[in-house]
């Protein structure tokens, strides 16, 4: 009775009799305390009666120290003389390997870590996977205090609060936790049931725990939150370069100590991808970032080109494209460091804990746009193939924002390339106006919008001032605007009135919308607005199609909008379109402007209005530097629409740069109004002008004679070129053709071409106009 197997005797009576020095050590009671004692006094709850009846079974012993002690017995009847039983022999043991019940077997074989602790936390009982994760024995741990086998740390501590807790409530509990434990080299993730044990009178005598290993389960929550994260974090923007930086800003901490992006140029700029090379890879770093500040483990700096041999886990991640996992030890990885080292000897120190890399393409729509990079060197795990399913995930979806950043720079690209293209770049030389400009493309991910601007020369000094918007944003808003900008300027050449111009104008984007079969009329649709200045009498005329009215500043510094009907957009069609008119003394500032210049979502359009005119009473220096104050007056710090602003102000020919004569319907008055141009010629010093202008005017007013009706007038207008006009009451336009030799007419327009700078005619309220331009600077 001396080994670890326990053994005493009771008598009929119940009364302990023997004690061997096992029973001593598995209970703490010494021989003189336990003999003449009541066996059930030792007892902590009634023995069940199916141990009873079998003579064995385990029973719960409460240690001398006052904690439970599980014991597995077995009783023996020790009969007298006359057969009766005199008393029982009872050997006990610690329940293990050797347990023989059902229910002991079951707990000791648990796949999951099972205790029993008494009240005051003491263990009690330990199954074998409690143990392997404790490193210890069994026996080593019965009775300790659970504080006394675990270090001090914040972990152990609140695992012990919940098993006080237990017993202070009652209650079961679930305790969720990513802690180590002392034999095991790594942190796990545990999911621990705890509920309180009683006996049979229901009193609180413990409490048991089963404790599972939730590290797959837990490692897969946070990868599906990180890409839950990825999604709402990575491509904020269209910008190529901030969408790396995010994708960084994911990976690091953690899932990463160290990540890189790294693309090709043509990501980066507006080509399509070449042709890929086998050999050497050559990327530029965009991003990085690191758990370490200033980021001293990268052997390239951001902006920097780094060629990749064929060797290395990066070219081959791109090659086969997928990633590809590089571990310590391994000869390529060795071979990697080697040369990470060799290329910046200064990240060493911080590249020695090194220990798992994996490299991942970046692949978009079929095309391999660069390669990402994670580096472990603090975290503990190496990468594994769930985690290269996880980074392959995440880098696909980065690669396709990253891609749509690069698709979108491109047609932005395209788009401001078109669009410039199409506005003028430097404006027609004339008098009636000086003017100055702004286009400021939208920075926003719609993309660049239709706005465009435009001065156009027209016939007797006059100009044309047109603003418009066509509706959307990217290449197809830039096409359909360049259509308009060629369709304006060709009803300008016309020298059509403004309100007219739009009509015709509208009927065009109508056509255009039928022909593209509904699929992008609503891209179609567009605001213009048109106005035609006349230096000569001053006037402003002017009609718009849903475009906001242009801004006036008189000379006075008061300003206003100018009262006009906005008109339907184009495109609705079967509406008209009115026409303003107004005098403007000279000196007079028209602001012209698309509606991105004060309308925006988070701005009240009266607020920008006032804005705007307050702006435009600002003393500048010149045009060009009001064009900058009105939008730093303006615009918000981002813009989300296009801007077009263009500045005209008025000038006026003076009546010493006029002529105007009416002549009498007769062929008689020819020669008259020949010589009374001559002398005209002659007081504006342009004597040399005389002759072809002769030719002109007997040619035009001979014309008006015979083919025109009254009334008939002739106007001289010296501006940059000398201008000759002549007005009669017939709306029949003349043409231009080429007389036989058998014609005795038929030549007059041809002459008056062939003589002069450029010819036309346009028709006004009364009739019709022919007019002409010379050059006033001289050929030798």
């Amino acid at each position: 009775m001396e080994d670890a197997s326990a053994a005493a005797i009771i008598d009929a009576r119940g009364i302990l009799t023997g004690w061997s020095e096992g029973a001593r050590r598995l209970t703490g009671y010494p021989a003189h305390e336990a003999l003449g004692r009541a066996a059930r006094d030792l007892l902590a709850e009634a023995v069940p009666p199916e141990a009873m009846s079998a003579r064995s079974g385990t029973v719960m012993v409460r240690h001398r120290d006052g904690y439970l002690v599980g014991l597995r017995v077995r009783a023996c009847a020790v009969t007298g003389p006359d057969g009766e039983a005199s008393g029982y022999v009872i050997t006990a043991a610690s329940p293990g390997p050797g347990e023989t019940s059902l229910a002991g077997r079951a707990f000791q074989q648990a796949s999951m870590s099972m205790s029993v602790f008494d009240v005051k936390q003491r263990y009690l009982r330990l199954n074998d996977v409690a143990c392997h994760v404790m490193g210890v024995s069994e026996e080593t741990l019965l009775g300790r205090h659970f504080p006394e086998t675990v270090e001090e740390a914040e972990h152990s501590r609140g695992f012990n609060w919940h098993l006080r807790h237990v017993v202070e409530t009652g209650r079961p509990l679930r305790y969720e936790s990513y802690t180590g434990a002392p034999a095991l080299n790594r942190e796990h993730a545990w999911v621990t049931e705890m509920w309180p044990v009683r006996d049979a009178d229901g009193e609180l005598v413990g409490t048991a725990l089963a404790a599972f290993d939730s590290t797959e389960q837990y490692w897969a929550r946070q990868r599906l939150a990180l890409l839950n994260e990825a999604a709402a974090a990575i491509g904020t923007t269209l910008d190529v370069v901030r969408t790396a930086e995010e994708l960084i800003g994911v990976v690091v901490p953690r899932f990463a100590d160290f990540a890189s992006v790294d693309l090709f140029d043509w990501v980066l700029g507006a080509d399509e991808a070449p042709a890929a090379s086998a050999e050497e890879i050559t990327l530029r770093r965009v991003a990085h970032g690191s758990v370490t500040e200033g980021t001293p483990e990268a052997a390239v700096h951001v902006g920097e080109v780094d060629v990749y041999p064929s060797f290395s886990p990066i070219a081959r991640a791109m090659r086969e494209g997928r990633a590809i996992i590089s571990q310590a030890g391994e000869p390529a990885f060795m071979r990697w460091v080697a040369e990470r080292n060799s290329r910046a000897p200064e990240g060493r120190p911080y590249r020695m804990g090194v220990h798992s890399m994996m490299a991942v393409p970046l692949r978009a729509r079929g095309t391999t746009l660069g390669v990402a990079v994670a580096v472990r060197v603090a975290q503990p795990d190496d990468y594994a193939d769930d985690d290269a399913v996880f980074a392959e995930e995440l880098a696909s979806r980065a690669a396709v924002c990253v891609d749509n950043a690069r698709r979108f720079a491109r047609e932005r690209t395209t788009a401001l390339a078109l669009q410039h293209s199409l506005l003028p770049r430097g404006l027609p030389g004339q008098a009636a106006v000086q003017v100055a400009h702004r286009y400021l493309p939208s920075g926003s991910a719609a993309g660049i919008g239709g706005d465009w601007f435009d001065v156009i020369p027209l016939s007797g000094s006059r100009v044309a001032l047109v603003v418009g918007d066509v509706v959307g944003h990217g290449i197809p808003s830039t096409a359909t605007m360049g259509r308009l900008v060629t369709a304006v300027r060709t009803l300008a050449d016309v020298d059509l009135p403004p309100d007219e111009l739009l009509t015709h104008l509208d009927d065009l984007v109508t056509h255009l919308a039928s022909d593209d079969q509904g699929d992008e009329v609503a891209e179609l649709g567009a605001t213009c607005l048109y106005a035609v200045y006349d230096p000569v009498v001053r006037r402003l005329n002017l009609a718009a199609a849903g475009h906001p009215a242009p801004a006036l500043v008189l000379p006075d510094g008061s300003t206003r909008l100018i009262p006009m009907s906005a008109g339907p957009p184009l495109g609705v069609g079967g509406l008209p379109f009115e026409a303003t008119e107004l005098q403007l003394p000279e000196g007079s500032v028209v602001a012209l402007y698309t509606d991105g210049l004060i309308e925006d979502r988070d701005r009240d359009v009266d607020h920008a209005t006032d804005e705007l005119c307050r702006a435009l009473t600002v003393p500048t220096d010149s045009l060009d530097a009001l064009c900058d104050t009105v939008l730093k007056a303006v615009l918000p710090e981002e813009p989300g629409d296009d801007v077009a602003l263009l500045l005209a102000r008025t000038r006026a020919l003076g009546a010493d740069q006029v002529a105007t004569w009416d002549v009498v319907p007769d062929p008689a008055e020819v020669a008259a109004t020949r010589q009374a141009a001559t002398d005209q010629l002659t007081a504006w010093g342009l004597d040399e002008t005389a002759f072809v202008t002769e030719l002109v005017v007997s040619e035009l007013v001979t014309n008006a004679i015979r083919y025109g009706a009254p009334p008939i007038q002739l106007r001289l207008i010296r501006d940059r070129t000398l201008i000759c006009e002549v007005s009669d009451g017939s709306s029949t336009s003349p043409h231009l053709r080429r007389a036989h030799q058998d014609d005795e007419g038929g030549r007059g327009l041809l002459l008056v071409a062939q003589l002069t700078q450029r010819w036309g005619s346009r028709q006004t309220t009364r009739g019709k106009t022919i007019w002409c331009e010379q050059s006033l600077t001289p050929l030798f």
